[in-house]
């Protein structure tokens, strides 16, 4: 990811906000008592959203396994839900007080900027995994997918399936009380992808906006938040179907929700005339793919960020110097795959029988 592209999707995340839905007391711990290790141990506190979404238990079960190859004493904990900020600040603190050597998060907001920021000064490493905070360099460094990327993916593949037929769209995004960069970043992706001028898409509460698209013309049915869970995803759709009985294309910001939004539109007996497109690729996802419950996902690496963020922990406490990054950014791009069986010309993609080999 270079400079330019960085500071272009943050001018373009300013310039839209007001359109996008934007959108943790603690609760387990895998890890033993943080504190003075006299053996030398790096000290590690990983902070996820909550413990039920299978993309943070298979970051964790990454950062578990990285943490015993390098001799790590690692913290897991998390929040009651997916954004909990005051939860994360708690667990935050607790690390700084234990004299934890590096915090490894899942930023669930931008109220937890200060308590990372505080972090820092007390001289513990701050590093943000999937979630890039905002500004960027509130963390020592960002191990995540380049989520405008993964939306860009799913837009190109819709595109190109759509192949210039008129479109209504759903966008399920996470959240509607607060912005977060991978909501935006994912969101805007797609509809740079689709062919969408998000230059169009700035009036806020302009949830029926239509306009042109490569090839077509397009319509936002609505735009409703899900918490990036299945409940979420299903009463999220329920609401859409409401608004708008055509809605032929679905955008959403995770697999979970994406099943939950299947669920309504088979309960409505308009699934098969419904294109759901999503971001993770777990295992789950992949099946659902291979199932036809979703159509193209963009495939995550949760466990790579985890591996990558306790490895620079107990570099740094030996003496290391944090990985590169393109234009000194602080962000580590940790890639992102479409998974299809439906191949589209011009848009790279990988089958679910290969994809299935690579999921979390």
């Amino acid at each position: 990811m270079t400079r330019t592209s960085w500071y272009r999707r943050a001018l373009t995340t300013l310039a839209v906000s007001a359109l996008l839905i934007p959108g943790l007391a603690a609760c387990g711990d895998s890890g033993t008592d943080a504190g003075t290790d006299p053996d030398g141990k790096a000290k590690v506190t990983l902070i996820l959203k909550d413990l039920q979404n299978p993309f943070f238990t298979a970051l964790a079960d990454g950062a578990k396994a990285e943490a015993a190859k390098n001799n790590v004493e690692l913290t897991v904990v998390a929040a009651k839900k997916d954004g909990d900020e005051q939860g994360q600040i708690d667990e935050i603190e607790s690390a700084v007080l234990k004299g934890q050597d590096g915090i490894l998060i899942l930023p669930s907001g931008p109220a937890v900027n200060k308590a990372m920021t505080d972090a820092r000064a007390q001289g513990v490493t701050v590093i943000a995994l999937d979630t890039p905070p905002d500004p960027i360099d509130t963390a020592d460094i960002t191990f995540a997918t380049d989520n405008f990327e993964a939306g860009k993916l799913i837009g190109q593949w819709s595109k190109a399936h759509l192949a210039g037929k008129p479109v209504v769209i759903a966008l399920l995004d996470q959240f509607s009380d607060r912005t977060i960069q991978t909501d935006l970043n994912r969101n805007q992706g797609f509809l740079e992808g689709m062919g969408i001028n998000l230059a169009d898409r700035t009036k806020k509460g302009d949830e029926a906006k239509t306009g042109d698209y490569d090839g077509g013309t397009y319509t936002i049915a609505c735009q409703e938040p899900t918490t990036g869970a299945e409940d979420g995803g299903r009463t999220a759709m329920e609401n859409c179907l409401t608004k708008n009985k055509d809605i032929n294309l679905v955008y959403t910001i995770n697999e979970p929700s994406a099943s939950g939004a299947y669920k309504a539109l088979q309960a409505a007996g308009v699934q098969d005339k419904v294109t759901i497109v999503s971001i993770d690729g777990s295992c789950d996802g992949v099946k659902n793919v291979a199932d036809g419950v979703i159509a193209a996902t963009s495939m995550q690496f949760p466990v790579k960020m985890a591996e990558l963020g306790v490895k620079a922990v107990a570099d740094k406490v030996a003496g290391k110097a944090l990985p590169a990054v393109s234009d000194g950014l602080d962000f580590y791009n940790t890639g992102t795959e479409l998974i299809t069986d439906q191949a589209k010309d011009g848009v790279t993609a990988t089958t679910t029988a290969d994809g299935s080999k690579t999921c979390w």
